[in-house]
């Protein structure tokens, strides 16, 4: 069996000005210590106005939590009020970017190919791609969840890269448990992920789906993390409201320990 590196990162969504975005690291950095950070990848994604404080703190006080960004714009440069470019990003030092997510999808009308345009530009830019899926309620009842992960999975990978497979992350969210309180069972979960990296490996090969890993998202907490990571094909968690408390998600991220 191969093994994956968990990949733990916290999607603060849009919360934390610049000064308690720097607060929040620092107590989560004070919660873990070296051994912590040992074959995973710890992860914080703040709103872009908190990216560079958070670069220099990483920077300064040595701490192996990699910097990412919610969102990016597909073009490199343009008349684009308001956006912000993968090259920008990666001039931050910005290691992983979130696309695709469901509020991107839901709230400002993403479709599949505009995600995987996203993805493609992250990974010029020479970052690593989180690439986010998930079905809604509704369609989980009508049971078409597999089929819309599956053509989500399809239209949100076009054209994208897998030469390194360990830098694309594919985030199973379901949307109906994100900041709901609700969470998909482990059962659930490690079906839907195990559906996943079928895809994976039509799209790819089975060596290549191996190898990418697949996070867990919605209403991921310290109480339900260690039987969710516990699961066969869920190599790390996407998380929200949690993430936004130092103790609770330093203790996510320690789930083994």
């Amino acid at each position: 069996m191969t093994t994956r590196a968990p990949i733990m990162a916290g999607n603060w969504k849009m919360h934390k000005d610049h000064l308690e975005a720097t607060q929040l690291v620092q107590k989560v950095a004070y919660h873990l210590n070296e051994g912590d950070y040992e074959g995973q990848d710890v992860v914080v994604c703040p709103p872009f106005v908190s990216l560079r404080n958070i670069q220099v703190l990483l920077d300064a006080e040595r701490l192996p939590i990699q910097l990412g960004a919610q969102d990016c714009h597909q073009e490199s440069s343009g008349a684009f009020t308001g956006e912000i470019s993968a090259p920008m990003l990666a001039r931050l030092d910005v290691d992983w970017v979130i696309v695709g997510h469901s509020e991107r999808r839901q709230v400002f009308g993403e479709h599949d190919a505009l995600v995987a345009a996203k993805a493609v530009a992250v990974q010029a830019a020479g970052m690593a791609p989180i690439v986010a899926v998930g079905e809604t309620l509704e369609q989980r009842q009508a049971d078409q969840a597999a089929a819309v992960v599956d053509a989500q999975l399809r239209g949100s990978l076009d054209g994208v890269s897998v030469e390194d497979p360990t830098r694309l992350v594919v985030a199973y969210e379901p949307i109906w448990a994100i900041g709901t309180g609700e969470t998909a069972s482990a059962e659930d979960a490690q079906d839907m992920c195990a559906h996943v990296r079928t895809v994976l490996a039509d799209l790819f090969g089975q060596d290549v789906a191996d190898a990418i890993r697949v996070q867990y998202g919605g209403s991921v907490k310290p109480g339900n993390v260690r039987e969710l990571m516990g699961q066969p094909d869920i190599d790390g968690a996407l998380v929200g409201g949690a993430s936004l408390n130092a103790d609770d998600f330093a203790l996510i991220v320690t789930h083994r320990r």
